[in-house]
């Protein structure tokens, strides 16, 4: 009588698990906070807005001839002379508020970003030159360093801006200087702890250049926090510029800021005209509040450790 063999099960391999890329898996955590997810659909909002200005606005205010006098001072929601309702009233020189608002946010978001990337650009070569250096070099950078962030930031770009002059490019290379030491120092602190890893050893024993090693194999694992200090700054630069608008040597009168359109209102504030600064000063909060918002979860998804 034949013994029939036992039946021998078959091990079962575990299914594969997909690997979550990290680009996935930070577009996961960023999207789980929903006020960061709200700050980031107010923020897309203003800025295709801004983008789409000369299409879904009724004036251009940089244009001089479409600008009546006779429109001075009009309400909210009341009609101007040439026939389209202004909804948000308009300035004491016959400007659209609408229109002036869309186009002062694309000033103040250009004047933000061109502003940061120069400085996080500058600021970054300078830290990673001060970290990889070492000894009387970074000691040198580091203190001229310590010297800029010690100044006030506020004082220093009234001081450049009525130096230079009024304009949208003396106003950018204010805010330059004013912010490319936040970069430096952030770059610096993080390429101090990567410049002794393993990686950079191998690096350097294959014979690389100083410069390859700097800028191929440092930096990338510097950019982290550059992008968090970066979002920080933006909103910074872009209330420093509204703030030196407002106090007149920022953009000339002719040109739509939101600071100088803030400061346009402030004289009829008392007699009930309150919609020339309240609407573009809302404007400015809600560009500055969004950008912070997305900032602040940009910073926890990065380093968890920060998150509340």
């Amino acid at each position: 009588m034949s013994q029939s063999n036992p039946t021998v099960a078959t091990p079962v391999e575990p299914a594969l698990v997909k690997q979550e890329t990290p680009w996935r898996q930070f577009v996961r955590t960023f999207l789980e906070d929903r006020v960061a997810v709200t700050g980031l659909m107010m923020l897309l909002l203003i800025i295709i807005t801004a983008i789409l200005a000369p299409w879904i606005t009724p004036q251009n205010p940089y244009d001089l001839g479409t600008v009546d006098l006779m429109d001075s001072r009009i309400p909210p929601g009341e009609q101007t002379m040439e026939g389209y309702t202004a909804w948000l009233g308009t300035d004491g020189v016959g400007r659209d508020l609408y229109s002036a608002i869309l186009y002062g946010l694309r000033i103040s978001l250009m004047v933000g970003v061109v502003s940061g990337l120069i400085a996080a650009s500058f600021g970054m070569c300078v830290g990673l030159i001060a970290a990889y250096a070492g000894g009387k070099v970074e000691a040198l950078i580091m203190r001229i360093v310590d010297l800029q962030l010690s100044l006030p930031t506020i004082l220093v770009a009234l001081i450049l801006v009525a130096a230079l002059g009024k304009g949208v490019d003396k106003i950018i290379f204010a805010l330059v200087v004013v912010q490319w030491a936040y970069y430096a120092r952030t770059v610096r602190g993080t390429a101090l702890v990567e410049r002794n890893k393993e990686y950079v050893e191998a690096a350097q024993s294959l014979g690389l250049s100083k410069t390859r090693v700097i800028f191929r194999h440092i930096l990338p694992n510097c950019l982290a926090p550059v992008i968090v200090v970066l979002t920080v700054q933006t909103a910074h630069a872009i209330s420093l510029e509204a703030t030196l608008s407002f106090l007149g040597v920022g953009l000339p009168q002719t040109e739509p800021s939101l600071g100088v359109l803030i400061a346009n209102g402030f004289q009829y504030m008392m007699s009930g005209r309150y919609w020339i600064s309240v609407f573009p000063g809302l404007a400015l909060l809600f560009t500055i509040v969004s950008i912070n918002l997305v900032g602040d979860r940009i910073r926890d998804v990065l380093n968890p450790r920060l998150e509340k």
